[in-house]
């Protein structure tokens, strides 16, 4: 192990990647992760939920977008749909003013993804007034995941990779200028939207090899129990690809250009 980690510190300086090395540790890149992954199960999974239980057009449910989001089919898709589904009545249960205790947990997801943006381009954090961005990035964001559950049937193949890679690009590039309140140039958000967009794609790939299997031996071995630790590492994978897209996307438009004109 030892030798490995010398090695890829040698292939960073190697690519003149130690920067951007220098700057993950700085972000705490894994631990921010972790904290993504809780705070996504705890605060913005119940909200998902209700929405997807109020869909008007098909009652997939969460189960459903979050099999979807993972790239799962078959008995897979089916052990997540058995855990997780919610009861019918869950929308008739959940009164108005739980639905504004579920938006308002969800904003602080908002919240910690617009502090890793500031983190990562090292500005200061945001007033509290613009709150009204994290919940307006909320709203986009359960769109964004509710178009790409409905598109699963109706689109696929390469095709649906395609609009996979260009909704995520568009939405990451989106979610940056809007959280950092327009403080850096889109054009230099760009490689990070891009940098995100194709993680995702190679998180949905490795999710279908790894933890597709995955799930259906450990809700044998474990139960529920076991399902929910392969989703919450899914989730940690998401987070590290979110916060490590943009911090790529940094290096990208700043010190590698530099080095290649030194070069």
């Amino acid at each position: 192990m030892t030798r490995l980690l010398r090695g890829l510190h040698h292939a960073a300086k190697w690519v003149g990647a130690h920067p951007l090395v220098r700057r993950g540790r700085q972000l705490e890149l894994m631990h921010r992760a972790t904290g993504f992954a809780t705070m996504t199960l705890v605060t913005l999974a119940p909200l998902l939920i209700v929405v997807a239980a109020a869909d008007p057009l098909r009652r997939g449910g969460f189960a459903a977008w979050l099999a979807d989001g993972m790239g799962l089919s078959g008995r897979s898709a089916r052990v997540i749909t058995r855990i997780i589904t919610p009861p019918r009545a869950v929308v008739d249960a959940t009164s108005v003013w739980g639905g504004v205790a579920l938006g308002i947990f969800g904003v602080a997801l908002g919240g910690g993804v617009q502090n890793g943006y500031e983190r990562v381009w090292d500005l200061p954090p945001g007033p509290w007034h613009r709150v009204w961005r994290q919940a307006t990035w909320l709203v986009v964001l359960t769109a964004y995941l509710y178009q790409e559950e409905q598109t699963r049937e109706a689109v696929g193949g390469l095709p649906r990779m395609a609009m996979f890679l260009a909704t995520g690009l568009v939405f990451f590039w989106w979610s940056q200028y809007f959280l950092l309140g327009g403080q850096v140039r889109g054009r230099r958000l760009l490689p990070g939207a891009i940098a995100t967009a194709v993680g995702l794609m190679g998180l949905r790939g490795f999710s279908w090899l790894v933890f597709q299997p995955l799930i259906v031996d450990n809700a044998v071995s474990y139960g529920a129990v076991g399902t929910v630790l392969v989703i919450e590492s899914w989730l940690i994978g998401v987070g590290f690809v979110v916060f490590g897209g943009a911090l790529l996307g940094r290096w990208l438009s700043e010190d590698h250009p530099h080095k290649t004109e030194q070069g």
